[in-house]
């Protein structure tokens, strides 16, 4: 870890060398209560994921049905005025079952989920020029700990995040985390996570090309590197051609369930996962092609202390596309109906196709389409109330059942709306 600590922070040197210190943030703070923001996110959702044969994971015997109401409240003070500032950022959040139920959303037992669900945390913060701490309970969305919020209440962690701006274009994170509040539990360690250090940033060469580099270690679990490289080609206001890489390397811990989950065997394995994204953008419309592999002694492996969300790679749909040995591609198509004079409005459609994947019993396949329609209200006394629709319709071959889900349709709806308050 040592050496991967030294190697962020040659970047950071280097990236000095060519770059002009930003102003400082602190410098230009309004006070503890002047800055501050309190917000309201009402969220609705409804979820109907029909398992086909009627059989769920680990051989339970149930389709998912739930539809349920949120809320998410956020407040955010300022910081405090002086060299050093100081402030508290804060959550609430409560989820109330309207019908049915399921795991990730509500605590309890299948067909005797509880009610409700009601949840609370804060952190305090300092910052000193343009480097924030952060210590308490908080979301944090980075390639190597992610908070997955694509159910009804948000995942939290619990730990220290330092985010560091001081040069133009860098940005630093390094964290120390201990506790990991799993979406659909109220309590604040009811994930696997014992202790995820990590450290990494993002560096901005031109406004056209960025790199990222990170390095986590999850204790009992693994040691994880992630790396991407994004490049837009601008051929004119209208017209561009962009690419996405991301890859991953893995280093399991000798026992480590998230390796025998993921087909090895728990003696020091090993797994890299990589894609690479290519989107033509002309106008309204977006054309995206995208490879992804993986390869090692098991698939891919998140969410054992590094949360739900930790998987940034191109083939990561209902189904991630990260089993052993598997090769996917998909084909994408993205419509911007603003150009059509309906701002606001947008569609997506997916399809991808995994195979060689090693299931212990052969070969197995995989392939999922994938629809998503979103509007956004754009004026009006419902300014900003949004709808989402989402489909996936996945089918794998039968040697496929020990992995992520059995042959699925699934059905999403969202519906939000943002309040602010103060």
């Amino acid at each position: 870890m040592k050496v991967m600590k030294w190697s962020v922070m040659a970047l950071a040197v280097a990236a000095g060398t060519s770059q002009m210190a930003v102003a400082s943030q602190q410098s230009e703070s309004k006070g503890f209560v002047e800055d501050a923001s309190l917000d309201l996110l009402l969220r609705n959702t409804y979820w109907n994921r029909d398992y086909r044969h009627n059989r769920g994971p680990a051989g339970v015997e149930y389709d998912r049905k739930t539809w349920a109401q949120g809320f998410i409240a956020t407040f955010e003070s300022g910081f405090t005025q002086g060299t050093i500032g100081v402030g508290v950022d804060a959550y609430g959040l409560l989820g109330v079952k309207l019908d049915g139920g399921q795991a990730d959303m509500f605590p309890g037992e299948p067909k005797n989920w509880e009610d409700d669900l009601s949840e609370a945390g804060a952190a305090v913060k300092f910052r000193l020029s343009n480097t924030t701490l952060k210590y308490g309970k908080q979301f944090v969305a980075l390639p190597i700990l992610a908070t997955d919020d694509s159910r009804l209440l948000p995942q939290a962690f619990t730990g220290g995040l330092i985010t560091s701006n001081e040069i133009d274009g860098l940005e630093i994170n390094a964290g120390h985390f201990t506790a990991d509040s799993a979406m659909g539990r109220a309590d604040s360690d009811s994930g696997r996570l014992k202790e995820n250090n990590f450290v990494g940033g993002t560096y901005a060469f031109t406004e056209n090309l960025s790199a990222s580099l990170y390095f986590s270690d999850i204790e009992d679990q693994y040691e994880k590197q992630y790396a991407n490289v994004n490049y837009l080609m601008p051929f004119s206001d209208s017209q561009s051609l962009s690419f996405d890489f991301n890859i991953y390397r893995t280093d399991f811990e000798d026992g480590a369930v998230s390796a025998t989950d993921w087909g090895g065997d728990g003696n020091n394995d090993k797994n890299t996962i990589w894609s690479l994204a290519a989107k033509y953008s002309v106008g309204s419309h977006a054309f995206i092609l995208a490879h992804q592999r993986v390869s090692g002694d098991t698939g891919y492996a998140y969410d054992y202390g590094d949360g739900g969300s930790a998987i940034w790679v191109a083939n990561s749909y209902l189904s991630d596309f990260n089993s052993k040995d598997e090769r996917s591609w998909q084909a994408s198509y993205e419509l911007d109906f603003t150009g059509y004079g309906v701002p606001g409005l947008f569609w997506k459609s997916a399809y991808v196709y995994g195979d060689n994947i090693d299931t212990g019993n052969g070969e197995g396949t995989e392939r999922e389409f994938f629809n998503q329609v979103s509007y956004v209200v754009q004026n009006g006394a419902a300014k900003d109330l949004s709808f989402k629709v989402r489909n996936s319709t996945y089918r794998s071959s039968n040697n496929m059942n020990q992995f992520y889900i059995p042959d699925t349709n699934e059905w999403r709806l969202f519906v939000e709306y943002p309040l602010s308050i103060l």
